[in-house]
């Protein structure tokens, strides 16, 4: 398996939990951050706005990126939920193996 890490935000009233225990439960992510306390500023429908958010850090597999897309775009409270995958070439070899066989 390949290691990736999913990038989402999620808005500051938002409850993240159940969505991250979800991936979890389900394999889909061995460990699912939850940082609270971000202003994003951002343009949306043609003009500048401001939100308090939340950024969630997904730990899973570049196989399981679908269902992960599938889940999270289920459970996301947004209309176009942010979904940015990044590569993590550079781990130790025992947090690599407890990764894959968290998933």
């Amino acid at each position: 398996m390949t290691p990736v890490l999913v990038l989402t935000t999620v808005g500051a009233s938002f409850d993240p939990r159940a969505l991250a225990t979800e991936l979890v439960q389900r394999r889909l992510a061995a460990c699912v951050n939850i940082v609270p306390r971000l202003h994003s500023v951002y343009r949306w429908q043609g003009k500048i706005d401001e939100e308090d958010e939340q950024l969630l850090l997904i730990k899973t597999a570049e196989e399981l990126l679908d269902d992960v897309k599938e889940a999270l775009y289920k459970g996301h409270p947004y209309e176009i939920p942010e979904f940015i995958v990044v590569r993590m070439d550079d781990l130790s070899e025992a947090y690599r193996e407890w990764l894959v066989s968290s998933l």
